[in-house]
């Protein structure tokens, strides 16, 4: 039988006896009760018709440049489109120059996406602080990005897609 144990309305010791067959689905549904759509604390939203999020091959090239210099560069590209938000394009870190980018403390959660962390490029300035994001683990229904790389307009010279 699964036993949750609560501390102040949060799971404090879950347990299950997973030797019957009913075990581990009556744990999931127990813990699904008592949590709900939340992963550490952190509001978890799944993309409806009422906040649509689209991930398709992005048609082209997709070039990022930086004082000069092309950062990223893919044919691999993907465009991503959520309501309420400009067009993004994410690139795979293998088509980024991975040397030109530094990591930050930055960090930042969305619920439809999840962990959030930054890279600056110190070849930018301080205009390029934080001017790169990646979801390293995304939620399942954006697991497409996943370390792909996205780019703040504002705070490199140019992201181009040529045809």
């Amino acid at each position: 039988m699964a036993e949750i144990k609560t501390k102040g309305g949060r799971a404090d010791a879950v347990s299950a006896d997973l030797g019957t067959p009913d075990g581990a689905s009556l744990l999931a549904k127990q813990v699904r009760t008592i949590v709900g759509d939340r992963l550490d604390g952190k509001e978890i939203k799944i993309p409806d018709p009422d906040h649509p999020i689209m991930i398709s091959p992005a048609e082209g090239k997709v070039c990022v440049a930086v004082a000069g210099r092309t950062v990223a560069e893919s044919t691999r590209a993907l465009r991503l489109q959520e309501k309420g938000y400009p067009t993004v394009y994410y690139l795979p870190r293998d088509d980024a120059d991975m040397s030109l980018l530094v990591r930050t403390a930055h960090y930042t959660y969305c619920p439809y996406k999840g962990d959030c962390s930054y890279y600056s490029i110190p070849i930018g300035g301080s205009q390029s602080e934080n001017a790169v994001w990646t979801y390293e683990r995304p939620h399942e229904a954006v697991a497409g990005i996943r370390n792909y790389l996205a780019f703040y307009p504002s705070r490199v010279d140019a992201i181009e897609v040529i045809s």
